[in-house]
């Protein structure tokens, strides 16, 4: 397999690939785990300004995001920061929540099988009602919430390898899903990626609506998600932003 093209972008090596690319590995990838040659499952996470912030202020979560196999720019102020500092900025933004759709696609005509975990009980399940729905043939072999005992992990990779999955999304999000991917893969032989996403599910299964696209194109995503929980997001975006473009804007380069 050819090396995946990167650009450290605040500090972190962010693959340089369009959605796509991005599911075009996932098919090859998958294909080889089934064949034998895939022993664990690639890790795929992805990274925000939160995460770039989280990145470089946390040594334990930084050395967790470097054993991914692969990160990919969920935020456009990525994107922005690569037409700032790089000679060959990224050409887009692959949000999680964008790529699933094109991975629903691809999964459904060539029988690739998914395993939804994480969010709150019912979540995961509803959010693969709806993806079935929008892709018939679409196999989602698994569904279950993200609450559970650090003890029972081992029994769950197990359900998750006895149910034929292909894809393990896991939706617990940061820094459990990132530390659960990369010290659990070990343990799921098989699979051909562990993708983390976050609130994936609460946008298809949990009725949590996404910014208007002009907002996502100028990089406010954030913005309107504050508004909405300010409670929750308000707080953390208030302090993780200014963080993160500092590294954006410092640690960005080719």
């Amino acid at each position: 397999m050819a090396a995946i093209r990167t650009a450290t972008i605040g500090g972190i090596r962010i693959a340089r690939l369009g959605l796509d690319e991005l599911a075009a590995l996932m098919r090859a990838d998958v294909a080889r785990a089934r064949r034998g040659d895939l022993r664990i499952p690639r890790v795929v996470t992805s990274a925000n300004g939160s995460v770039v912030a989280a990145f470089n202020r946390d040594p334990a979560y930084r050395a967790t995001i470097e054993q991914a196999d692969i990160v990919d720019a969920d935020g456009m102020p990525l994107v922005f920061a690569s037409r700032l500092r790089c000679r060959e900025p990224l050409e887009e933004r692959t949000a999680t929540t964008d790529f699933l759709l094109d991975a629903a696609a691809i999964a459904a005509t060539e029988g690739i099988r998914f395993y939804f975990l994480g969010a709150k009980p019912g979540v995961a399940a509803r959010a693969a009602e709806h993806l079935r729905s929008r892709f018939p043939g679409l196999r989602v072999v698994g569904a279950r919430h993200g609450y559970f005992a650090p003890d029972t992990i081992p029994d769950i990779c197990a359900a998750v390898r006895a149910s034929g999955a292909d894809v393990l999304w896991l939706g617990l999000g940061t820094p459990m899903q990132e530390r659960i991917a990369v010290e659990y893969r070990h343990l799921l032989g098989g699979v051909g990626w562990v993708r983390t996403c976050g609130g994936l599910f609460d946008h298809y299964g949990g009725g949590v609506s996404r910014a208007p696209g002009w907002m996502q194109a100028l990089g406010l995503e954030w913005l309107y998600r504050a508004a909405r929980e300010p409670v929750r997001l308000g707080w953390r975006y208030l302090v993780t932003s200014p963080v993160a473009i500092y590294y954006l804007l410092t640690r960005t380069h080719d």
